[in-house]
């Protein structure tokens, strides 16, 4: 019997919580007390043992996963360390964007970018680790990672570059030769990257956030960032719950697992979910014409589940703040 409950090489991928941002969030020392609340979502992961692997097969909203499709080549440490970073990314992402609405001035410092991993077949495999910042590409900085990704495309299958790094304190140069990537077969370094960025202003906001890693808390920081330096509530007492990555011009982008999140945020009673609507490249749909947006995901599950939790799709901040203001 003992042998139900035994871990297993496997993991499962489950609806995970919907937390009010604002116990993780202060404007000014002071925390949003209007009533309603924004609530961030999350995917749970669990180790599979036999019992649960039987009934994650009978169950929608659970997947499971083997432990090289979750983690890749990092081990458990790395994998946490990677949503640490990107978690420090998206709360000074939210609140450039919060602070740029609010027309609130900011010094922001874009820093280089984090290395998260490095594919297999990549010339820098083995030379790169996870937490090294590259912070200039053959001599050159950059304003943003979208610079750095079009310096890199602009050259040519199997062309060097060198790279200048930080690790532990310390600075080196790491050279390589480009590759073709596997997934969209443009030209690349082939690493999975997010910013290193600071931010300070004359606004205090200050975040409190535990165990909670990844990017796809942005838009919803943003939102609770901004009504706490406008002073006013834009949410009207409705628990609104969503995702979506937050990008420095105010675009909100497409994330995982966002069928478990309506699942979170439906049994966390929320009468509204803003759902990334970004359209994935056309180099992509080439690949896989099938392939579903995160909003169009969404409505699938909201539909499954019969829940009358509104689901609203967002391109940028902007058409949430829109939205936000024909509640009642």
């Amino acid at each position: 019997m003992t042998s139900l409950f035994l871990p297993l090489p496997y993991y499962i991928e489950m609806p995970g919580s919907a937390d009010d941002v604002q116990q993780f969030v202060t404007v000014d020392g002071q925390k949003n007390e209007h009533t309603g609340a924004y609530l961030l979502t999350t995917v749970g992961i669990r180790q599979a043992t036999p019992l649960t692997l039987l009934t994650a097969k009978f169950n929608d909203f659970q997947e499971v996963e083997t432990k090289e499709a979750l983690f890749g080549d990092n081990n458990s440490e790395e994998y946490d360390l990677i949503g640490q970073l990107q978690m420090s990314s998206s709360e000074n992402m939210a609140k450039k964007v919060a602070l740029d609405l609010a027309k609130e001035p900011y010094t922001f410092v874009y820093e280089g970018v984090f290395i998260h991993s490095v594919v297999e077949g990549s010339d820098f495999e083995g030379k790169l680790k996870v937490g090294d910042v590259v912070y200039k590409v053959d001599e050159h900085s950059f304003d943003s990672s979208e610079q750095f990704m079009t310096y890199v495309k602009g050259k040519k299958l199997g062309e060097s570059v060198t790279l200048t790094i930080k690790r532990d304190d310390k600075t080196m140069e790491i050279s390589g030769k480009l590759i073709k990537l596997p997934a969209t077969k443009n030209i690349g370094i082939g690493i999975t990257l997010s910013d290193k960025t600071s931010l300070e202003s004359d606004r205090k906001i200050a975040f409190e956030v535990e165990d909670i890693g990844g990017p796809s808390a942005g838009l919803m920081f943003t939102l609770e960032i901004y009504e706490g330096l406008i002073g006013q509530s834009l949410r009207n007492g409705h628990i609104i719950a969503g995702t979506g990555e937050i990008k420095s011009n105010g675009d909100v982008g497409m994330i995982g697992g966002i069928d478990k999140k309506i699942v979170a945020a439906d049994q966390a009673g929320a009468d509204i979910f803003f759902a990334p609507s970004e359209e994935y490249p056309e180099d992509v749909l080439k690949e896989a014409p099938d392939l579903k947006n995160n909003y169009e995901i969404a409505k699938e599950a909201a539909k499954k589940i019969k829940t009358d939790m509104k689901i609203v799709p967002v391109k940028n901040v902007k058409e949430a703040l829109a939205y936000l203001e024909t509640l009642k």
